[in-house]
């Protein structure tokens, strides 16, 4: 994700930090400072942040890990000011795949919780570990105790996309398609998402973060069902099907200009680079945009052609063709038949077959 740093690396995963999360501590130390008139409340509070933010990123590692199990590529988890996201390139369709990631990360929160208790207990007293607030140190790390089974008992809430809106999925797609389900997850997802909405809004003095998160719970799962829904429905196609009947191809020594041409005077912005009837590469629009800035619209497609590319067969699945450009995060793909060139499919094309089937829903 842009505009977030990375600060380390665990098993391969990057760890990353928005930039927006580093104005958090800055507003808890600031708010506790006015409120108490004390410096120390804010450094307290600072610490609060932080050993929480510890929990949610080994949270969303185990998350992780088990993805990894099961064959999806986890490269970044990104800490925002209202938790953390893990960057999964997909979610596997197997319910009881999906299951296992969703379940690992409240599970991790509920096992520290059990594993801290007694140390925590005898370390900082009775009166402390139940006691938890910001009054003294002892008492702040009782707070960051307690967080961790309320941060299980939070994600495991039936509001899709969060942990206990994809079980509730997993065990819904055990009796019905995985569109279905998704659909029945992402009402409640909504449902939930409008709750939290009126909580915050409802509280003296409202709560913002409870409405920026219903906010976002209800934008995320409106996303991922649309994007179920996409994959449902491009799974009844095959490549050919959207496959246009046209298509312009390029050499490797056409220069950029020839090849803005093109895209100006046709739909096609993606090229495939075909020299003496062998594909060599393939040329973007944002290839081209990025080139002409930095040689001129003299430069060739040899220069800045992609050599490594994905391609897929004419008579393979769409959805095929939709999870390599989005694994490759490219806007088009070429069609190959035969070791030959059929033509190249786009977004806009898996995009229009889509809108075609939901109007005829």
């Amino acid at each position: 994700m842009k505009a977030s740093v990375k600060i380390f690396e665990l098993f391969g995963i990057s760890i990353r930090v928005h930039i927006l999360f580093f104005l958090l501590p800055l507003f808890v130390f600031y708010s506790l400072l006015i409120q108490f008139n004390d410096y120390v409340y804010g450094l307290r509070g600072v610490l609060l942040i932080l050993l929480v933010f510890c929990c949610v990123t080994f949270h969303e590692l185990c998350h992780s890990l088990q993805a990894r199990h099961f064959g999806v590529k986890v490269d970044q988890i990104i800490l925002l000011p209202i938790g953390g996201v893990a960057a999964m390139q997909s979610i596997p369709d197997e319910p009881g795949e999906e299951f296992k990631i969703s379940i690992a990360g409240p599970l991790f929160n509920i096992t520290l919780a059990l594993v801290l208790f007694l140390p925590l207990y005898f370390i900082l007293g009775r009166e402390n570990l139940f006691d938890p607030g910001l009054e003294s140190w002892p008492q702040t790390f009782a707070y960051a105790f307690w967080i961790n089974p309320i941060l299980a008992i939070f994600n495991l809430l039936p509001a899709f996309p969060m942990d206990g809106g994809r079980v509730l999925r997993s065990f819904l797609a055990r009796k019905m398609d995985y569109a279905k389900a998704t659909r029945i997850a992402v009402g409640f997802g909504h449902t939930f998402a409008v709750l939290f909405g009126f909580l915050g809004l409802l509280s003296t003095p409202p709560n913002i973060i409870l409405v920026i998160i219903a906010f976002f719970i209800f934008i995320a799962a409106s996303q991922e069902g649309m994007q179920v829904e996409l994959r449902f429905t491009l799974g009844k196609f095959l490549v050919k099907d959207v496959l246009p009947e046209q298509f312009i191809s390029v050499t490797s020594l056409t220069p950029l200009s020839e090849v803005l041409a093109f895209t100006l005077h046709s739909h096609q912005e993606d090229f495939p680079v075909v020299d003496k009837g062998k594909l060599v590469g393939l040329l973007t629009r944002a290839d081209v945009f990025s080139a002409m800035h930095r040689f001129g619209i003299q430069a060739l497609v040899q220069d800045v052609m992609r050599r490594d590319f994905p391609t897929v067969g004419l008579n393979e699945p769409l959805i095929k063709a939709q999870r390599l450009m989005e694994q490759w995060q490219i806007k088009a793909i070429v069609v190959l038949n035969q070791q030959k060139v059929a033509g190249v499919v786009s977004l806009e094309d898996l995009s229009r077959i889509y809108l075609l089937m939901s109007n005829k829903r």
